[in-house]
C-alpha cells in the first residue's frame, strides 16, 4: 500500500509518498501564485520518481496553509497536527517543537507521542522567515547565506527592534555607525531566537527540542536558540518535510481503519484535477 502526504505552506509546498514501512519519494518546490493549480502537479512529479501511478495511491492527506486547494486529497488535516506526527515519526522522545516557517512560528508540546499544547505566531512577520528574507534582501545578500555569515561575528550587535519595518531602520543605523555585517547579522539572529525563546516558553520548553522548518536550516538561528535554551536542539535531515510526512503517516492510519470495499469505492471517485474558483467549461462561448 502506498500514502501521500502533501503540505502546501505559503512559500514551499513539499510531498511525501511512504509505503507500509518507509519514505520512498519526496518532493520540495515553490508554492508560487497558482497553489491552487499546480498541486496536482507537485504529487504526480513525486510519484513519477518511483515509477508510481496516482490510482495505486491508497490515501492521500492534505495539510498547511494551502490544504482546502487539494481537491483530490481523501482529508485535510492542520498543519500543526501533521507537523507533530511528522517529528515524532522522525524522533520519538521529542516533547517540544519549534518551528520556523515562512510566514509564521510555533510552539507545540508533545507528551507520549500526543500534541498536548501549542501556540502560534502568525500576525506578523517577526519571528519568521520572511523576517529573515527582508533582512536579507536589504543587506543585499543572499537568505541561505545569512546565517553562516553571522558565525564570523566576534562581537554581536545590539538590535533592540524585532519588528520588520523597525529592524530595518536599526540596520540601517548600525551601518552609518561602521558596524560589520556579520556583527550586525548575528544581534537580528539573537534577537531573534530571543523573540521565539520568548514565545515558545509559554507552553513551557522541554527536552528533546526539534526545530523544524526554514528556519532549522539556518545555523545563526539555531546557535541562538541552542544558547538561550541551554542544551542542543535537534534538527531532521530535512527539517522542510516533517509535516508532508505526518500527513503521510496519518494517511496511513486512516487507510488502515477503513476496509478493502470501502478504501476501493473511495480510491474509485478520486480525481486528480486542479481546483479552480470558477466552474470551467471550454465548450462555453460567452458571445455566442
Amino acid at each position: 500500500m502506498f500514502f501521500a502526504g502533501i503540505d502546501i505552506g505559503s512559500t514551499i509546498t513539499k510531498v511525501v509518498v511512504r509505503n507500509e514501512k518507509e519514505i520512498i519519494s519526496t518532493l520540495i518546490r515553490p508554492t508560487g501564485a497558482e497553489h491552487r493549480r499546480m498541486a496536482h502537479e507537485a504529487v504526480l512529479e513525486t510519484l513519477q520518481k518511483v515509477n508510481l501511478g496516482f490510482e495505486e495511491v491508497d490515501y492521500i492527506i492534505a495539510t498547511g496553509y494551502g490544504r482546502i486547494n487539494v481537491p483530490f486529497a481523501d482529508a485535510q488535516i492542520s498543519e500543526i497536527t501533521c507537523h507533530m506526527r511528522g517529528v515524532n515519526w522522525i524522533f520519538p522522545g521529542v516533547k517540544t517543537i519549534i518551528d520556523v516557517g515562512g510566514q509564521d512560528c510555533k510552539g507545540i508540546k508533545v507528551e507520549n507521542g500526543k500534541m498536548k499544547n501549542f501556540i502560534m505566531n502568525d500576525k506578523c512577520a517577526a519571528g519568521t522567515g520572511r523576517f529573515l528574507e527582508i533582512i536579507a534582501d536589504t543587506l543585499g545578500l543572499a537568505l541561505e547565506d545569512i546565517g553562516e555569515i553571522s558565525l564570523r561575528s566576534k562581537k554581536p550587535a545590539e538590535i533592540s527592534k524585532t519588528c520588520t519595518i523597525f529592524a530595518e531602520q536599526e540596520i540601517l543605523l548600525r551601518l552609518s555607525e561602521g558596524c560589520a555585517i556579520e556583527d550586525i547579522l548575528a544581534g537580528l539572529h539573537k534577537a531573534l531566537a530571543n523573540r521565539i525563546y520568548t514565545m515558545v516558553g509559554k507552553i513551557k520548553i522541554e527536552k528533546e527540542v526539534v526545530l523544524t522548518g526554514g528556519g532549522a536550516k539556518n545555523q545563526g538561528l539555531r546557535k541562538w536558540l541552542e544558547e538561550k535554551i541551554g542544551y542542543p536542539v535537534l534538527v531532521a535531515e530535512e527539517p522542510l518535510l516533517t509535516g508532508a510526512l505526518g500527513a503521510a503517516v496519518l494517511a496511513q492510519e486512516k487507510a488502515g481503519k477503513m476496509s478493502d470495499q470501502d478504501l476501493a469505492e473511495m480510491k474509485k471517485n478520486r480525481k486528480l484535477e486542479a481546483v479552480t474558483f470558477f466552474k470551467e467549461d471550454s465548450t462555453s462561448n460567452p458571445g455566442a
